[in-house]
């Protein structure tokens, strides 16, 4: 329409015109190259995890290749801290694989002859040989690139823009063809109709609409980066305001992602200390293992006053699920100490009399509730005992639980989606305050509801990815929380994506929103802080519906009572500049946020505006009628006093609608007053200084602008039950 418009004016000859409406139009397209490359970003950053180069077994020998060169079948050498180049079968040795990049699972995997991983994973300990099963896009990581390449979902605020200047164009196309229709029964000629046509398309436009939405989401943006939250997508922050489920990752956003010793289970005749003593003279020291690194931590805590002086270390053998340490006593005597799976370990010990509770009961019970669960034996080589069993997890972050006590106040229903074991799902569900089902293993069904599960277990990034979609797909506004690289394809996928503050460059370029500190309450900072920005965007789309609603039909009543066009191509381009763009100012007004999610309902923003719209044509017209057949004033006359009048209801019904209650029930902001009045005073001083329209008299200004408060107030009694009605809140 804008474009349109342009043609007209340079037709017409009117290049000043032409060159305010194309920088109008500039000025909202360049609004959109800004979030552009988003995807690229995301990938780029996928492909800077992967492994550039692997050792290869080629005509009898070992040499490395880039890791574009593999194929399927390729034998690959997997040795210590090396990224695993494409997915791959393991077929001699045995390593410890990191696999958390695809699967979330922060506790690393043994793997022997025959375990299947993943491209991306990270070997911790040990050394293996593997045949290839699946290279480049067709690994588990190359699905996940082409999920974030492909995710894309439409903002609910790209619909509601589309929708309202769609309902506008409908509407004021049938009133400029009627206008059109009705000057030719007036045989008025083509260089009256153009003009007038032109103005009608002027008067259409909701020109700064797009771009206020913009506007209002930057500076939703900038009040979230002092929360220490960073929106790296604008839509993101409007979206804050409408999500009604958070899917959360639960490693390393409900968890801290940090294995830890949480309990220890003395035998009689030990205490912790000496326990977690043992367990430490049997752990690596200073190696990339988070089990042993655990285990020192905790027993630099609780220091033992009497443990043995280590004289060798002996790492993990996979084969015998143990790892173990020669150590000396004060007396010069050998001591053995074995810390591994407590199998192993139990069948090396001598039961110690009247020992209570029973030890395989209690493993039994820790590992049921999801932990990891390692017994210490020690005592001379060939009469261990068992000294007790450490429990470790990934335990909750300490704000996790109030999380999600506060998003259900705000209406938000929270659901865990991990890549971990039902079991240990379930755990860390219940201790953050979700309780509920857990969806069975398989598939995600594609008709899925939130209501119906509260953990969805064992979910690969795909799954997840599938999971946003399916909830997006029965109608639900998504927010996507994680910190891994498998969680890359729903962050981007999701309306609102969070990447936590301990997130991979990966998780954080997939993103709409990265929380910069640790913790979780940006994650409520940016629901509120999103209801704040939706209730200034609602305003101004209220706002536009309504001027641009009655504008075209003032047109046209006022050629039906002058028989001429009641303004000029130049005032509607006046007004435009001045109403609609100082109107942007209530992107900074004073709002109230709803406590519960809110929605775009078009049909009822659309019929609220129109009655506005009505309401200020009655007072435009009335002014309009007054000017003509009581004051007998020129058309020219008439022409200033319909700019002004317009300008003057325009203002009134920006207060009216600003405030979903009573005019006097909030105060505006400053920005907003201080707009207003510039408006005032320039189309003030134009319509008396008599530039680029006729003089009218101070006085018939000064009681136009009155007769505007009066008609503020008188409309806004009818208001309040009609919004209430349509649900404008």
């Amino acid at each position: 329409m804008l474009e349109a418009a342009i043609v007209l004016e340079i037709v017409l000859g009117k290049y000043v015109e032409a060159a305010i409406i194309a920088v109008l139009l500039a000025f909202n397209a360049a609004l959109g190259f800004f979030q552009e490359g988003r995807a690229q970003a995301t990938l780029a950053a996928l492909k800077s995890r992967l492994a550039l180069n692997a050792s290869v077994r080629r005509d009898g020998a070992w040499t490395t290749v880039p890791a574009a060169g593999l194929v399927v079948g390729d034998l690959v050498k997997l040795s210590l801290g090396a990224v695993v180049a494409a997915d791959v079968r393991l077929t001699v040795g045995s390593v410890l694989l990191d696999q958390s990049m695809l699967t979330g699972e922060s506790v690393p995997i043994e793997a022997g002859a025959g375990f299947e991983t993943y491209a991306g994973a990270l070997v911790r300990r040990g050394e293996a040989v593997a045949e290839i099963t699946a290279t480049g896009a067709r690994t588990k990581f190359g699905r996940t690139a082409e999920l974030v390449r492909t995710a894309h979902v439409e903002s609910s605020q790209q619909k509601a823009v589309l929708s309202v200047v769609r309902n506008l164009a409908l509407f004021n196309g049938v009133v400029i063809v009627v206008l059109v229709g009705y000057a030719r029964v007036l045989k008025l000629p083509s260089g009256e109709i153009i003009p007038l046509v032109l103005t009608a398309i002027l008067a259409s436009i909701p020109v700064a609409l797009p771009a206020t939405f913009t506007l209002a989401a930057a500076l939703g943006a900038r009040a979230l980066a002092k929360l220490d939250v960073l929106p790296t997508r604008l839509s993101a922050v409007d979206e804050a305001a409408s999500i009604d489920v958070l899917c959360a990752d639960k490693t390393g956003t409900l968890t801290q992602n940090a294995l830890t010793v949480t309990a220890v289970h003395a035998q009689p005749g030990f205490d912790e200390s000496h326990v977690l003593g043992v367990a430490a003279l049997a752990s690596s020291d200073g190696g990339q293992d988070p089990v042993d690194s655990a285990i020192r931590a905790a027993a630099a805590k609780k220091v033992a006053s009497d443990l043995p002086k280590l004289v060798k270390f002996t790492p993990f053998d996979p084969g015998t699920k143990m790892s173990e340490a020669t150590a000396s006593d004060p007396g010069g005597a050998a001591i053995r100490a074995v810390k591994g799976a407590f199998a192993a370990v139990a069948a090396l010990t001598q039961s110690a009399p009247g020992a209570a509770p029973d030890p395989s009961k209690t493993a039994d019970e820790l590992e049921a509730q999801g932990f990891r669960v390692l017994a210490v034996a020690v005592g001379p080589p060939a009469a261990l005992k068992l000294a007790g069993i450490i429990a470790l997890s990934d335990p909750p972050r300490p704000d996790s639980a109030a999380l999600i006590t506060e998003l259900r106040s705000l209406g938000v229903r929270a659901v865990m989606v991990t890549g971990d074991a039902p079991a240990t799902a379930a755990i860390v569900a219940h201790a953050v305050g979700l309780d509920g089902k857990t969806c069975p293993p398989g598939p995600i069904p594609t008709d899925v509801r939130p209501e119906e599960f509260a953990v969805f277990a064992g979910i690969l990034p795909e799954g997840k990815y599938d999971l946003v979609k399916a909830f997006q797909k029965s109608g639900h506004i998504v927010g996507m929380c994680g910190d891994g690289a498998n969680d890359a394809p729903a962050l981007r996928q999701a309306q609102m994506g969070i990447a936590v503050s301990t997130a991979t460059d990966v998780a954080k370029s997939a993103a709409g929103l990265v929380l910069t500190k640790p913790g979780l309450g940006g994650i409520v900072a940016s629901v509120k802080e999103g209801r704040v920005t939706f209730q200034r965007i609602l305003t101004y789309a209220l706002n536009s519906v309504t001027k641009k609603s009655f504008q075209a039909l003032f047109l046209a009543l006022g050629l039906v009572m002058t028989g001429q066009a009641i303004l000029t191509p130049m005032l509607m381009v006046i007004i435009m500049l001045t109403g609609d763009l100082l109107g942007m100012s209530l992107t900074t007004d004073n709002v109230r946020p709803s406590p519960t999610p809110n929605a775009w309902r078009i049909g009822s923003l659309t019929i609220a505006g129109v009655f506005m719209g009505i309401s200020a044509l009655v007072f435009c017209t009335a002014v309009l009628a007054i000017g003509k057949f009581r004051l007998g004033l020129g058309i020219e006359a008439l022409r200033t006093l319909a700019f002004v009048v317009i300008v003057f209801a325009n203002q009134a019904t920006t207060y009216t609608n600003r405030e979903r209650r009573r005019i006097w029930s909030s105060r505006p902001s400053r920005w907003l007053i201080a707009s207003s009045v510039v408006d005032l005073l320039i189309a003030s001083t134009l319509a008396t200084w008599g530039i680029a329209m006729n003089p009218l008299p101070v006085l018939t200004v000064a009681e136009t602008l009155l007769a505007a408060v009066v008609f503020a107030f008188l409309v806004d009694f009818a208001k309040v039950p009609v919004f209430n009605r349509l649900k404008i809140a």
